[in-house]
C-alpha cells in the first residue's frame, strides 16, 4: 500500500466514524453553534470519543495535509471543538498543539492562547472539528494571525455547507475537509 492509498484509506475510515457516530436526526430543527438552525446535529467530539477513532481521524487529518506538502510546527484551534483534533494530530505529525480561548484568560498570564507558543515564525495548521459556516474557524484565525505566525493550512473533520471555502481562499489559506455534508448524508447547512 502507497502512502496515498494508506492516506486515503484513513479519510475513508474517517467519513465511516462520522456517518456512523457523529449524526443525529431530531423532529424539530434545533439551534448550531454558528446560530442555523438544523434537524440534523453532528457531535465531532462524542464521534471520535474512543482512542482509535481519534487516531484514525487525525492520521487522515495529517497525511492529507502533508501530502499536499504542508509543513506546520503546531496545530489548534478554538476550544471545545478543535481540542482533540488538536492533540490527536499533533501526536500524528510529531509537533505541539494549543488552544485559542474565546476570550483571554482574565487572570494569571491573561493568554488567549494555550500550549505551545504561537509567533512569528511559527506556521500553524487551525483545525476544527465541524464548520458550518465557519465563526468559530475564523475567529481561531483572527487570533492566531494577530500574533504575527504563518497560517500555512485550515482542515475540519466535516464541513456542513460549503461556506467557509470562499473567505479561506480570500485569506490565501488552504482548506482541507475531510469530509462534507453529501458524504454523511446530509444536506447543506444554508448560510442565511
Amino acid at each position: 500500500m502507497t502512502v496515498e492509498d494508506s492516506a486515503l484509506s484513513r479519510v475513508e475510515a474517517t467519513k465511516t466514524l462520522l456517518r456512523k457516530k457523529a449524526v443525529t436526526h431530531f423532529d424539530e430543527p434545533i439551534q448550531l453553534a454558528s446560530g442555523q438552525m438544523s434537524s440534523h446535529f453532528v457531535d465531532g467530539k462524542a464521534a471520535f470519543s474512543h482512542a482509535s477513532d481519534l487516531r484514525v481521524a487525525c492520521e487522515a487529518i495529517n497525511a492529507l495535509v502533508t501530502e499536499a506538502g504542508i509543513e506546520f510546527d503546531a496545530v489548534g484551534g478554538l476550544t471545545l471543538g478543535a481540542d482533540h483534533l488538536s492533540v490527536g494530530v499533533a501526536y500524528a505529525a510529531d509537533c505541539e498543539w494549543f488552544f485559542v480561548r474565546k476570550e483571554a484568560k482574565g487572570r494569571g498570564t491573561g493568554r488567549q492562547i494555550e500550549g505551545a507558543t504561537v509567533e512569528a515564525g511559527r506556521k500553524i495548521l487551525v483545525v476544527e472539528d465541524i464548520v458550518s459556516t465557519g465563526s468559530s474557524m475564523f475567529k481561531a484565525l483572527d487570533v492566531i494571525a494577530a500574533t504575527g505566525a504563518e497560517i500555512v493550512a485550515a482542515t475540519t473533520l466535516l464541513d456542513r455547507g460549503g461556506h467557509a471555502t470562499a473567505e479561506l481562499e480570500r485569506r490565501g489559506i488552504p482548506y482541507f475537509p475531510i469530509a462534507n455534508y453529501a458524504d454523511v448524508d446530509l444536506p447543506p447547512v444554508i448560510n442565511v
